[in-house]
């Protein structure tokens, strides 16, 4: 690309420009603009020393352009359109769009929102598609590369990413209808401790929200087996003594046949949050910014297909 020689040329003075050569007359151009005509006027000096032309020059019916301020009119009518496009609002219109939107979370947010947003998007968006792909340790490589668009996160990220709290959930506890906790109506630590557990590694090996939260207290629990997904979970606790730590706004997925039992989580584990995350190069992209702003209406909304969040 040829450099530019941009250093002399003051671009405050196109609009006077534009309005001059359009107008041929100082006075109207100068009211165009919406400026004072003694203002026009020192517009137009400044505009003939920087092309070294009198642009406008005085005839028996008004003001006539030189002609080299036809050929720069001329010129104007070609890039002006395209200058008010770089310059302009980057719009979006989600109706004629066809984007391929990829999400990365875990089962426990599609189940919460996914088909809310499915359904939003392809209303406002009928051309574009989504795509949900399982959470894992590459997540932040993912973001990084743009391979994936969003993260739906249980903890917010590193500083260097952008977030926006979608929800809150808080923990229960789920155990087999005959275990000795099923009739508890509360659990302290100490209980919750002592019996082997059902945990659901989402990432680095820990239950975000769970673990991280014991081992702040310097304690941490038996975890006797592991599973990657949240809704399927719950059916491997009877004839077993484990104890499941569930989102409570999975409960519709809590088998409701009677085999299982909920108690509420000990106090010391604490209510948790899900974060939108993006890179900070998607601020402000107009599409991106519609997503967002999608998913955030999806998971405020009564009608969104899960229970409702906490508070």
């Amino acid at each position: 690309m040829r450099p530019l020689n941009l250093h002399r040329v003051d671009l405050n003075l196109l609009p006077g420009l534009v309005a001059l050569l359009d107008e041929r007359h100082v006075s109207r151009a100068a009211e165009r603009v919406g400026i004072s005509q003694p203002a026009m006027s020192r517009t137009l000096n400044r505009l003939r020393r920087l092309f070294d032309d009198e642009l406008l020059v005085r005839g028996d019916e008004g003001y006539a352009l030189t002609p080299r301020a036809e050929r720069i009119r001329a010129q104007i009518s070609t890039f002006l359109p395209s200058l008010d496009e770089l310059f302009g609002t980057d719009a979006f219109d989600p109706a004629l769009a066809a984007r391929d939107i990829r999400i990365m979370l875990t089962d426990y947010t599609v189940s919460a929102f996914g088909t809310a947003l499915a359904r939003a998007i392809r209303a406002e968006s009928p051309e574009s598609t989504i795509s949900f792909e399982v959470l894992d340790g590459r997540a932040f490589d993912k973001l990084e590369g743009g391979s994936i668009d969003l993260l739906a996160l249980g903890r917010t990220p590193p500083p260097r990413y952008r977030a926006e709290k979608l929800f809150s959930d808080r923990f229960i506890s789920v155990v087999a209808a005959d275990h000795p906790l099923a009739k508890r109506r509360s659990m302290g630590l100490a209980q919750y401790l002592r019996w082997p557990h059902l945990a659901i590694d989402v990432e680095d090996g820990m239950q975000p929200g769970v673990d991280p939260v014991l081992h702040s207290l310097g304690v941490s629990r038996r975890i006797q087996m592991t599973t990657p997904f949240h809704v399927t979970a719950p059916a491997a606790l009877p004839g077993s003594d484990l104890v499941l730590t569930f989102p409570s706004r999975l409960l519709p997925w809590v088998t409701g046949d009677g085999a299982t039992r909920v108690i509420p989580a000990p106090p010391e584990i604490p209510p948790f949050s899900i974060y939108a995350v993006w890179h900070p190069r998607m601020d402000a992209d107009p599409w991106h910014r519609w997503l967002r702003r999608t998913l955030q209406a999806v998971t405020t909304s009564p009608a969104s297909g899960a229970p409702p969040a906490e508070g």
